[in-house]
């Protein structure tokens, strides 16, 4: 077993494909649910959470804009469906009793705080679970740099990455069953290479702001708490 990852406030950015399990579309319960025990074992321990979460389940912005919608109106319907993820997210967590603010980019006072870093850095401190929704409250900018840019904001120690393998290959692990998985790569690499990891500006911020990124399989059982505790197969980018 590897050594535990010494990180105390974390970032963890969720797709929102992520949440869909098998349905194909729209959030499944049981993933949702199975998310939130997961965050309440890591905050059980002290550590700090935060996130974010897509919404490529109810809406992409990218994909509507390819087929003749205006982009910038197909990305502020893709930031409102983080919200209803982030929504359906608090909600799970608070059920399972672990205290939880959701804080959008885009003020909509009647559903959730608007974003204010002083405050959800205060939220973080008193052990409350900081979800941030409608990504940067910018068109053309990801949800993948609106995790790098809060979780430097909120000053995290890492920023780990929930996706549907075990980290990061060299190719499509799934189309070639010769993918080489890496244990650790430098953002350098992850750029020259394009292994499309997350988006460029989200690598970049992520390199320059000198914060690791940690991609590891959403679908295991205690998926998230393993990976902090050293156990699992996952890749380290720093």
């Amino acid at each position: 077993m590897a050594d535990p990852l010494p990180y105390k406030r974390i970032m963890l950015k969720i797709s929102g494909e992520g949440l869909m399990g098998a349905a194909g579309h729209g959030l499944d319960s049981e993933t949702v649910t199975k998310l939130a025990r997961d965050v309440k074992t890591v905050t059980a321990t002290g550590t700090q959470v935060c996130l974010v979460i897509g919404g490529g389940n109810i809406f992409r912005g990218l994909a509507a804009s390819a087929k003749g919608m205006d982009r910038t109106q197909a990305d502020y319907m893709g930031m409102l469906a983080t919200v209803i993820n982030a929504l359906a997210v608090q909600n799970a967590l608070e059920q399972a009793g672990v205290p939880t603010r959701v804080q959008s980019a885009i003020a909509m006072a009647q559903v959730c705080e608007s974003y204010i870093r002083r405050r959800a850095v205060r939220h973080m401190e008193k052990g409350r679970v900081v979800i941030f929704a409608a990504g940067t409250g910018n068109p053309f900018f990801t949800t993948d740099t609106a995790a790098a840019l809060r979780a430097v904001e909120m000053n995290c120690h890492a920023l780990l990455k929930a996706t549907q393998v075990d980290g990061v290959y060299d190719s499509d692990p799934k189309r070639n069953p010769d993918a080489e998985r890496y244990d650790r790569l430098t953002f350098d690499k992850v750029i020259g290479d394009n292994l499309q990891v997350m988006d460029t500006s989200a690598i970049a911020l992520a390199r320059d702001n000198k914060l690791p990124i940690v991609v590891f399989n959403m679908h295991e059982n205690d998926a998230l708490a393993n990976v902090l505790a050293g156990k699992g197969r996952f890749t380290v980018i720093g």
